[in-house]
């Protein structure tokens, strides 16, 4: 068989698939930073909302009954206790939630309710005090605040 001599052979020379590997290798150089930083906002983000949450749930359901709710948190372990109310998943015991697991994968650096690791809701849904609870997450990190006199529950 002969070949003519307007005929090409398809394919890609060495020089076009090294330029396309350099070019891959400089965006993931670029992307791989900012996803790092993007994961670590959103971890930090959601565990604030959910300490957050989990606190207006608190408050509420003292609210609800009428008598004391307590949230007592623990920065050695990573996780934190809704006493006397029941886990949403049926399990036994108290709802309690693991920052340090997944989703969240944050820390409970500090937590200061005027020296103390637990606030409890009244059955006005007011804290006996007002106080923080400061988490991080992949170098980020997120403060929710309990107003002391109003009861108000924020992230900052």
């Amino acid at each position: 068989m002969n070949r003519g001599a307007g005929t090409t052979k398809g394919g890609f020379s060495l020089f076009e698939l090294l330029l396309v590997l350099a070019i891959t290798a400089v965006v993931a150089a670029v992307a791989a930073p900012r996803y790092g930083r993007a994961s670590g906002r959103y971890r930090a983000d959601l565990a604030a909302r959910r300490v957050m949450a989990d606190l207006r749930l608190a408050q509420s359901c003292a609210k609800a009954a009428s008598c004391s709710r307590t949230v007592s948190f623990s920065t050695a372990t990573g996780r934190y206790q809704l006493l006397s109310i029941p886990a949403p998943d049926g399990a036994q015991g108290d709802y309690t939630v693991v920052l340090s697991a997944e989703p969240y994968l944050a820390d409970l650096t500090n937590v200061n309710f005027d020296g103390s690791l637990q606030v409890i809701f009244n059955g006005w849904g007011l804290p006996n005090k007002g106080g923080t609870v400061t988490l991080s997450a992949g170098g980020e990190q997120r403060t929710v605040v309990v107003d002391g006199v109003t009861g108000r529950i924020s992230v900052q």
